[in-house]
């Protein structure tokens, strides 16, 4: 191919887009046309790959893949948001969802909760000291887990569902074999793994059921050996309590975001402790933190009443999910399995749903007769299941 297809020639409008940019000259079947340089690569590329057998397709994949590449070079380059990349995507239209099935069991606030990987069964914890794992389809109790203290502010499902973690004011984690003998003594195989010098604020097994991440009130972050109890690494950086933490979603899991009362959200390198990324846009604390389904952003809820998204890539936050009516805080937040929902409980009793691309709230669900405290959605989408203060648990689909 002539070296020339890759000079700049004037500037004018693409034959192609028709946008006025800095044209090149590109030879289409004996004719010579003037195509931006986007255009010119993509009809490069659609040329070489025409010419083998299912070319087409892939072709197709790689203009998508531009498409999208281009919109997070204009997320990073031009200092916009989300909502403005967005403008042209078609809004979600009428959104609606039920509580399914009510649990009832619990004797005081629900703190947090988790979803084991089949899709079925949750684990949750409470301030009246209990851990409870339920049958979200029959609402059943499966085990049931008496604490040495109340306020047990964080659990876990490990990834095989054969064991949960749980902790609290007792500053430890703790590990929990789960069997199919219900009325096996479940305290007497209990194993301490983690002890911090502050209140467990949450926990979170990595990608195996060895190895288990903690947050805490000392304000520091911990991983540690499931087996031997082991300190592996930890990660001091933020100023005050930390309060939430979640490993990304891959295969590897070498990162994780945490946030807390220092206002700050911070990402980790799990082999080295070092904070490789700090964003600090909220107003007040951070109570919740999730990672989007990509891996390349990640949610924040706070007590200033709003959330906001951090792209990785763009290194800066890119959009805000607030409105004047909302003035309570956001204590739990979730995307659905695709990303395009944002699901965000809150102080005021309520569940707000956000189009993650617009900025705008799709639907507001009504239940809670308290703060909602904790949110996650379904290992398959299907679902999420939030936890609040009137003592109940309740799964949305």
């Amino acid at each position: 191919m002539c070296d020339q297809t890759f000079l700049v020639n004037v500037f004018g409008s693409c034959d192609k887009c028709f946008k006025q940019r800095a044209l090149r000259p590109v030879f289409k079947k004996s004719q010579q046309l003037s195509y931006c340089s986007m255009c010119a690569e993509i009809h490069i590329l659609k040329t070489m790959y025409q010419r083998e057998e299912g070319g087409i397709l892939r072709f197709i994949h790689l203009k998508r893949k531009r498409q999208y590449s281009s919109s997070w070079f204009h997320l990073c380059s031009h200092k916009a948001n989300v909502h403005q990349v967005a403008e042209r995507v078609e809004a979600l239209g009428q959104f609606v969802m039920k509580t399914r099935r009510t649990l009832k069991g619990h004797g005081n606030k629900v703190l947090c909760m988790d979803w084991c990987k089949d899709k079925r069964r949750i684990v949750s914890s409470s301030q009246d000291g209990k851990v409870i794992v339920w049958d979200s389809f029959t609402t059943n109790k499966e085990h049931a887990v008496t604490m040495p203290c109340t306020w047990v502010m964080a659990c876990a499902y490990a990834p095989s569902g054969c064991a949960i973690a749980c902790g609290g004011l007792d500053n430890k984690c703790s590990v929990y074999p789960l069997t199919f003998d219900k009325n096996e003594n479940m305290a007497a195989k209990k194993k301490s793994v983690a002890m911090h010098t502050n209140y467990l604020s949450a926990c979170s097994f990595t990608n195996s059921d060895m190895q288990i991440l903690t947050a805490s009130g000392d304000g520091t972050c911990a991983l540690w050996d499931v087996e031997s109890g082991q300190l592996l690494q930890s990660f001091h950086g933020h100023g005050a309590d930390v309060l939430c933490l979640d490993l990304a979603p891959s295969e590897t899991g070498n990162t994780f975001v945490s946030g807390g009362c220092d206002k700050k959200a911070m990402v980790w390198d799990m082999r080295s402790g070092q904070c490789v990324q700090a964003f600090e846009t909220h107003e007040s604390d951070i109570n919740s933190v999730r990672y989007y389904p990509s891996g390349d952003a990640f949610a924040s809820g706070s007590d200033d009443a709003t959330c906001r998204l951090y792209d990785l890539r763009a290194d800066r936050e890119v959009a805000i999910y607030s409105k004047e009516s909302i003035i309570f805080g956001a204590s739990s937040v979730d995307f659905s399995l695709s990303g395009r929902l944002l699901f965000a409980g809150y102080n005021d009793y309520t569940i707000n749903v956000w189009d993650v691309l617009k900025g705008s709230r799709v639907s507001i669900l009504f239940g809670h007769e308290n703060r909602v405290s904790t949110l996650r959605v379904s290992p398959d989408g299907t679902a999420f299941c939030s936890g609040s203060w009137d003592h109940t648990l309740r799964v949305w689909a």
